[in-house]
């Protein structure tokens, strides 16, 4: 389906848009808007661009009513990055919605979790052992020197399907982080809980990049960053946009490093969530408009087939506030003194099998200790 660029929707049908985006967010989809349709507005995926899978050319295009659960739905966070960079997920988030499509389950993925990574023959990886965070690298060239992260996600789509059992992704999202930023300043901020002390290795306190140490110049020292930092106390604060994004991609000096991270990941989709739906943004179209147009180019997504717009609809059931994060605990895995990775605790397999089968919800009654009590 060819887009049109140039052309823009009437505002109701550009509104509708919006409000299908909007109410994609309570379900961890997409934090607000995000999709190729965010590509002026066409309301459909190409099939030569899916992120999934690759669906025949010109097979028809099904309606919000065919969106039935239970679903999965694959996010991968990823930095800028040109076409000449191997890009990696830096976070990676699936949301389950069950059966009944009244409620998300938000579960993280470890970045640096040692996986099986499957073959890829489009760019001739014959598969193997890896950090998870490595699949769309694998998978994402193009032959020219070039890569396309559209096409890496396909892997790591693969990845996590062999990982977790999930059979397939019924939708998938690429959140770019710099444009991520902008959508939160279009929302006017977050407004989060801080569940414990987080110090910056980024930012001074008032947003700028902290001082580099002089031998770190060439980007190769672990923590090259010196000098006073932007501290997140405890408590609740509403947030600018840079400051969200800077407290969620925190994990150096935390008490479990990644895993905080991924919890706090988590407690922002919620956030985000419960803001974009309220009275504040749905009843104020300017601030809509604001959001999706501050998404550009810095949101991908693949609903199989189905428009921004059928995707909301379909889940306008889902409550914001019962969205459930989850734990998977994990350690270290070492080959004598070397660090590989990243491995789940042994019981996560029972977790997959219970969101294979739609069954997490009896899950959790079981096993309370899956569900993060601070989000």
């Amino acid at each position: 389906m060819a887009r049109s660029a140039k052309r823009r929707a009437p505002l109701w049908a550009r509104l509708t848009a919006v409000f299908g985006g909007v109410l994609m967010v309570t379900s961890g989809v997409v934090l607000v808007g995000g999709s190729a349709l965010i590509s002026k507005y066409t309301g459909a995926v190409d099939a030569d661009g899916s992120l999934i899978g690759d669906p025949a050319e010109g097979a028809p295009k099904a309606a919000s009513a065919d969106i039935k659960g239970p679903i999965n739905i694959l996010m991968a966070g990823i930095d800028p990055r040109d076409d000449k960079t191997a890009p990696l997920s830096d976070s990676i988030i699936v949301a389950h919605i069950p059966a009944s499509m009244d409620q998300v389950y938000l579960f993280s993925i470890p970045r640096d979790l040692y996986v099986d990574i499957p073959a890829f023959t489009k760019t001739g990886f014959g598969g193997g052992k890896s950090k998870i965070n490595a699949a769309m690298s694998y998978g994402s060239s193009v032959g020219n020197g070039k890569h396309d992260v559209k096409q890496g996600f396909q892997l790591l789509a693969k990845t996590v399907e062999q990982l977790t059992g999930i059979k397939t992704f019924e939708a998938g999202t690429i959140i770019n982080f710099g444009g991520f930023k902008k959508i939160v300043e279009a929302m006017g901020g977050v407004t989060m809980t801080v569940d414990m002390t987080v110090k910056s290795e980024h930012l001074k306190p008032n947003g700028k990049g902290r001082d580099r140490r002089p031998e770190c110049a060439d980007n190769t020292c672990a923590h090259p960053y010196i000098g006073e930092q932007k501290v997140y106390k405890t408590g609740t604060y509403h947030m600018k946009a840079w400051e969200a994004l800077d407290y969620v991609r925190q994990r150096y000096g935390l008490p479990n490093g990644d895993y905080d991270r991924q919890r706090h990941q988590q407690q922002f989709i919620k956030a985000m969530a419960k803001q974009a739906m309220s009275k504040d943004v749905v009843t104020n179209p300017s601030k809509l408009l604001k959001i999706l147009d501050a998404a550009g180019d810095s949101l991908t997504f693949d609903g199989n087939g189905h428009s921004v717009i059928d995707w909301g609809l379909a889940l306008k059931g889902l409550d914001t506030d019962s969205m459930v994060s989850i734990k998977l605990g994990g350690g270290g895995l070492y080959e004598g003194s070397k660090y590989l990775g990243e491995k789940l605790q042994d019981n996560s397999d029972q977790f997959f099998e219970a969101v294979k089968n739609d069954k997490i919800q009896e899950f959790l009654l079981a096993h309370p200790e899956f569900v993060n009590k601070n989000s």
